[in-house]
This record gives structure tokens, C-alpha cells and sequence, in this order.
């Protein structure tokens, strides 16, 4: 009896050291969760006072002068954060160092924002063959799934299809970017009369993700709503 009940103790205490989780932030322990509940709360978040639908932030929440004067092909950006710091380093983290652990924390963040958007259908934005091949998996795919499963909404990840090797967004000056990605999308869908929700990890320019709702719309969606982890601000 003495030595199962220690060999019983051994176990229990394996499987806790199994399921004991540390910050990636702080490095404290914080049980089965990937960033402890102090960390989290330090996240960049954006200002309630936003544009709805580029979520750019405005005085008292209209639409910022950019949609008025040209309006996107997207109508409604649900973002989970601001682009900033220590948040870059997280999303840096999970596309490039491959600690896919981040992308269901990542999508849980999001699925709390989906239930605004009704959506029929979760488009991922599509990452190029030879991207995808580099990389080993798409970053938006991965933080669509919790999104499916928490409002049992399908993911489509096959009939949007990225047609041309462009040049990394990142890399690019802003205003470079909508050229860049031109053309950059193929559907082959019929998508008529559907709320499409588009997800991506960081909205910068947003040039990508409205060059794919351009596609999707012609494509006949008759919503488009983004759904980002991050928005980045022009002056940060």
C-alpha cells in the first residue's frame, strides 16, 4: 500500500509539472494559461472611441475622414488589440518562432469579439503556396479555428486562393502596400447573399484583407466583416 500511494504521488505530481503553464511574459507560473491574468491585463488594448469600421481611433467613435473619403471594400473591423508592445513580440513569437500554443489563446481573444459579426462563413486570409510551404502553416487559419468552434461557424480555407508572390506587407511603406497586394487574391466561390468574417492576425494598412473583401464581394458576399487580433496605429 505504501508504495502505490507514493507511486500514486509521483504520478499526480508529473501530470501538475505536465500542466503547469508559465507566463510567456513574465515567466510566472500561472497554472494551465499561456499569459498569467497580471500580464494580460497589461496587453495594448484600443480605445473604445474607434471608427467602426476601419477600427482607426476617432474622437467620439464616428467614421474616421479616411472611410468617408474612400470607403473600404470591408464594413466592419472587429480588432482584439493594439499593435504594441509587448503584443508584438507575442504574435512575432507564435508566426515566426512556431509556438502555435499562441494561436488558441490567440483565437479564444477573438472568439470573444465574433458574436458582433453573425457571420455565415470564416475566411482566413490566405497566405501564397510558396509562403505557406516557408512558414509551415498560416497564422490566420490557426486563429480561425477557436473562432469556429466557439460560434460553430465553418471555415472556408480552400475557395480563396492567393495568386501572386507579392513582397512582404511588412516591408513595404504604407502607401506601397495597396499596390503591392493588387490582383493578389482568386475566388472561386459563390458566395451570394453571405456574411463572410475575414481573419487575419495584424491589420496595418488593412491593404490585404480589402483587396480579399474586394474579391469576396464580386464574388457576391453581401457583408464583410474583419476580424484581427491586432490593429496597428499610424502614429505608433
Amino acid at each position: 500500500m505504501p508504495i502505490l500511494t507514493q507511486t500514486a504521488r509521483l504520478v499526480r505530481s508529473s501530470c501538475a509539472r505536465l500542466l503547469t503553464q508559465d507566463c510567456l511574459l513574465c515567466a510566472a507560473v500561472s497554472g494551465s494559461r499561456v499569459i498569467c491574468p497580471a500580464c494580460e491585463a497589461e496587453l495594448p488594448r484600443l480605445p473604445e472611441a474607434r471608427c467602426r469600421r476601419c477600427a482607426l481611433p476617432t474622437a467620439n467613435g464616428e467614421s474616421c475622414g479616411r472611410c468617408l473619403a474612400k470607403p473600404p471594400h470591408y464594413d466592419l473591423t472587429l480588432a482584439a488589440f493594439r499593435y504594441d508592445f509587448p503584443l508584438d513580440k507575442l504574435i512575432q513569437s507564435f508566426k515566426y518562432g512556431h509556438r502555435l500554443v499562441l494561436g488558441d489563446y490567440f483565437g479564444q481573444q477573438l472568439a470573444a469579439l465574433a458574436a458582433a459579426s453573425q457571420a455565415d462563413l470564416i475566411v482566413p486570409l490566405p497566405l501564397h503556396p510558396s509562403r505557406l510551404r516557408g512558414r509551415g502553416f498560416n497564422q490566420a487559419l490557426e486563429l480561425a479555428r477557436p473562432v469556429s468552434k466557439a460560434w460553430r461557424t465553418p471555415i472556408d480555407a480552400r475557395s480563396c486562393r492567393r495568386i501572386r508572390h507579392t513582397a512582404a506587407q511588412a516591408d513595404l511603406p504604407w502607401r506601397e502596400r495597396a499596390k503591392n497586394v493588387r490582383g493578389a487574391f482568386h475566388c472561386e466561390a459563390d458566395f451570394t447573399g453571405q456574411r463572410l468574417l475575414l481573419v487575419d492576425d495584424v491589420m496595418t494598412t488593412g491593404a490585404s484583407l480589402n483587396e480579399l473583401a474586394l474579391t469576396v464581394k464580386r464574388c457576391g458576399a453581401a457583408q464583410v466583416t474583419l476580424l484581427v487580433l491586432a490593429r496597428a496605429l499610424p502614429f505608433s
